[in-house]
């Protein structure tokens, strides 16, 4: 996926793009093998050539930093195949006034790990946690989660590349909140949690804070937990999906 993009490439557009695969130059190999691209003048192709060089060596030793200033953040999503593996599923609650953060919640798919404030919160075990990945799997957390750990924060969350899962739904026809489009895949959640929201979130927060019931908190825990979970198999149907659409577009 990644080393079949061009979008990459200075003032390359998905239209341009398509272009250079229909030509019949599939990857960035037969790119560079390629002596003349058509509608591509020598010199350009030769700075693009150039380009691709420094994306491989970037590839290869992992610096995601360079395809995070490189790719635009709408097309992030096509690192997805390369560091799957090192991603990280990031989710927050709030007490439902903006920045004021609850739960943050992250999933390595495989463990999960649940910061509580007041009790397992910590910014600087937050920063370090985030700082072993290379990829960065939300839902809305371009518009929500993000900005608010960075404007509370400060410095937490590390530059890397970011997958935005809401608008990779969006792409493919799947629009509305995340348990919409659950149901939508058939991807379940328990019994106990199922149909509760994020104004639910709020309300086990409040309750928790109010009684120091911690049936409310563990309610709370494990609707977060679900959040980030849950994003893995969303990530593995809709970003494969969105590739064939954006590599065989329907006329």
């Amino acid at each position: 996926m990644l080393k079949e993009s061009f979008i990459l490439l200075d003032r390359m557009g998905p239209a341009s793009e398509l272009k250079i695969w229909k030509s019949g130059v599939a990857n960035w190999d037969a790119f560079r093998e390629t002596k003349r691209v058509a509608g591509i003048a020598v010199l350009r192709k030769g700075f693009y050539d150039r380009q691709l060089d420094k994306a491989e060596a970037a590839l290869r030793a992992e610096e995601v930093e360079h395809f995070a200033s490189v790719l635009p953040p709408s097309q992030q999503w096509r690192l997805w195949e390369q560091f799957k593996d090192q991603a990280v599923f990031l989710d927050i609650e709030t007490s439902g006034y903006y920045g004021d953060v609850t739960v943050v919640g992250l999933y390595d798919g495989l463990d999960t790990k649940t910061m509580v404030r007041g009790i397992t919160f910590d910014k600087e075990v937050l920063k370090k946690e985030l700082a072993q990945y290379k990829l960065l799997v939300t839902f809305n957390g371009r518009s929500f989660d993000v900005p608010v750990l960075k404007r509370y924060f400060s410095e937490v969350i590390p530059d890397i590349p970011h997958i935005d899962l809401r608008h990779v739904c969006a792409k493919i026809g799947l629009t509305g909140g995340l348990k919409v489009i659950e149901e939508r895949l058939g991807i379940t959640r328990p019994t106990s949690i199922a149909g509760l929201s994020g104004a639910d979130a709020v309300f086990l927060w409040q309750q928790w804070k109010a009684t120091g019931d911690h049936q409310y908190l563990e309610k709370l825990v494990q609707y977060n937990e679900e959040d980030i979970v849950n994003l893995k198999p969303l990530a593995e149907y809709a970003i494969p999906e969105l590739w064939k659409q954006v590599r065989m577009p329907k006329a």
